[in-house]
């Protein structure tokens, strides 16, 4: 492409402090260097993390920052000895980093890999220890190792995915996050079997995805938990059986899920980020051998706690980062079966918005009636 080796200048949405609204500036995106690679991003969707971050409640917060992390988009330029990708292929840039070489990846344990981290968690880049991103001069900072509210972004090669290019972008940016964190609890790192019951507490895109993973499993009570009971309709749509709404109880939530339940579930999952509802969603598994997955991200410095006796007596409590999917390996396999209608992607797209209009977007996102906003960042 003509833009090879130059910087380009183009929109994004920058977040120069907590709290205040995104302004749309133009943005100077500098050349990829070794192992990095730049991106047109074409679509972009929101995630309750970037709302985490932005709102300065994130300890690895930093600012000025582009969020943004659930997108897809075509390689515009690759640095030197990027060899996996090559400009024009489609991809799904990745927060969680596959290198294939550090001992996360050998292990053959877990899809969390060390190769970037100690880059993209400060918001640089790991060749130089700097952003790709200025505004008049002014670094601004990655996020992530993602940061796709811009019309370009840099990324390393490792934080890749080379997808399909049959598939629309407009809908599979959604499998860069949500969907995969959902469906993964499930599959990867809970691996519920056939005729379980299942506990979803929080039903937005990632626990709607849990259902929907649950029910391709075979399960055969699958219990939403909610205190809006506007989204029980959608869920029954995303294989949900029945709902609890805590509201609507006397009892704690957990004791109410053990009596329904003939003693507890089997397995449960906690999709909001709530350390109260975590307690709730390990102490509703059933003794013996009920297993509870945290998939949700609590703010910085909470924590959790329960009796001992409650792991004592056979419970078993798990955490999930992207749904154990490994990125470069398996989001290409997820687009696949998106493309054989074997995974739901649409229906979780409830608004499409453009880039500029990300504050709005937002505010959908916190009234509760929007799933996931796609953003059109090339209008």
């Amino acid at each position: 492409m003509a833009t090879q080796g130059q910087v380009i200048t183009c929109k994004a949405a920058v977040a120069w402090e907590p709290n205040k609204p995104l302004v749309i500036e133009d943005v100077q995106v500098a050349p990829p260097q070794a192992g990095e690679v730049r991106i047109k991003i074409l679509f972009t969707a929101l995630c309750h993390t970037d709302a985490y971050t932005w709102s300065g409640k994130d300890p690895e917060g930093l600012f000025p920052c582009i969020l943004g992390h659930e997108a897809a988009g075509i390689v515009e330029s690759v640095g030197e000895g990027v060899t996996e990708v090559q400009p024009g292929d489609h991809v799904i840039p990745c927060y969680q980093a596959e290198c294939k070489e550090c001992k996360f990846c050998k292990s053959g344990k877990t899809n969390l890999c060390g190769k970037v981290r100690s880059a993209t968690g400060v918001g640089v880049m790991m060749n130089d220890r700097k952003s790709r991103f200025s505004v008049n001069g002014k670094p601004i900072y990655h996020f992530m190792g993602t940061s796709t509210f811009s019309q370009y972004t840099v990324v390393h090669d490792v934080s890749v995915a080379k997808i399909d290019p049959a598939a629309p972008l407009n809908k599979v940016c959604l499998l860069g996050c949500g969907v995969p964190t959902g469906l993964g609890a499930v599959w990867n790192t809970a691996k519920v079997e056939a005729g379980s019951i299942v506990a979803i507490f929080g039903l937005g895109t990632v626990g709607l995805a849990v259902a929907e993973g649950a029910k391709a499993a075979g399960a055969s009570r699958i219990i939403g938990i909610d205190i809006d009971p506007k989204k029980f309709d959608t869920a029954k749509n995303f294989g949900v059986t029945e709902f609890v709404n805590p509201k609507d109880h006397e009892k704690p939530i957990q004791q109410v899920l053990v009596d329904l339940t003939d003693g507890g579930v089997d397995y449960s999952f906690e999709c909001i980020g709530n350390v109260s509802v975590m307690r709730a969603a390990l102490e509703c598994c059933h003794k013996g051998w009920g297993t509870s997955v945290i998939v949700g991200v609590a703010a910085s410095g909470q924590e959790i706690s329960t009796r001992p006796f409650q792991l004592v007596t056979g419970r078993v409590w798990k955490g999930t980062a992207f749904g154990g999917f490994k990125s470069r390996s398996q989001v290409p396999w997820l687009v696949e079966k998106y493309l054989k209608k074997e995974i739901k992607v649409d229906e979780y797209i409830t608004h499409n918005l453009t880039l500029a209009e990300i504050n709005r977007a937002f505010d959908l996102m916190h009234e509760g009636g929007c799933l996931r906003c796609v953003l059109d960042c090339q209008v």
